[in-house]
């Protein structure tokens, strides 16, 4: 009975320096990637770009998407990683000076992004130091995220801002949800590809952030 103390003992010990190794490869690439797009936001700001509108916004963002998915297990998923993220950014800028540019901006900006900071190494640090499993809500978020996605092109497309508003206050909850599932599908090792769960948690954050954003400016707001 003994025997098979080393075999198990061996196989929980390579486990636990996969995940461990998961965990180092995916919030490295993260914090990288989030400064690379920091820094394309700032040079979008800086040049005042215009923004590229909700077709050109979708188009790249799911283009660049998918061949991150079909290039996950090679170096070019590292080269759409880091477009993806950079496009994203691009796209942030514009949307961070026209709140620049209202009343209090400075403060809104600063609030969401401290909130988003705070929302995230909170739900992360709570995952991965629980290690409760969250894979029951994959098929929630799924289709939440779905849902509130349609309702949001529907507040755009018919200029509903109160259903807009209802739509951001569903993604601050959605994004939050999908912190906790990624983490713990890195952890239990439910995700074992770092690029892919980089840019998961990645879109979570970006999501938060502009969610939160639209919130802050709307209850900021004299109108």
């Amino acid at each position: 009975m003994n025997s098979y103390q080393p075999v198990i003992t061996s196989r929980a010990t390579t486990n636990a320096l996969a995940t461990n190794k998961m965990i180092r490869n995916t919030y490295t690439l993260l914090a990288i990637t989030l400064l690379f797009s920091a820094a394309t936001a700032g040079v979008s700001m800086m040049l005042n770009l215009p923004h590229p509108g909700l077709i050109i916004t979708l188009v790249g963002y799911f283009g660049l998407l998918f061949l991150t998915y079909k290039f996950q297990n090679s170096v070019w998923g590292l080269v759409t990683v880091f477009g993806l993220t950079g496009f994203m950014g691009l796209t942030l800028g514009p949307i961070i000076n026209a709140y620049l540019n209202m009343p209090n901006g400075s403060q809104i900006v600063m609030t969401a992004m401290g909130a988003t900071g705070a929302i995230f190494l909170g739900l992360s640090a709570y995952a991965l130091t629980t290690r409760k499993d969250f894979s029951f809500m994959g098929g929630f978020l799924m289709v939440g995220i779905l849902v509130a996605f349609l309702a949001g092109l529907g507040a755009i497309f018919f200029q509903m801002p109160g259903l807009a508003l209802a739509v951001s206050s569903m993604f601050v909850l959605l994004m939050a949800g999908l912190i906790l599932y990624e983490t713990s599908q890195i952890v239990h090792g439910g995700e074992t590809n770092y690029i892919l769960a980089t840019v998961t948690l990645y879109v979570s954050i970006y999501n938060l952030f502009t969610s939160l954003l639209h919130l802050l400016g709307v209850f900021n707001s004299d109108d």
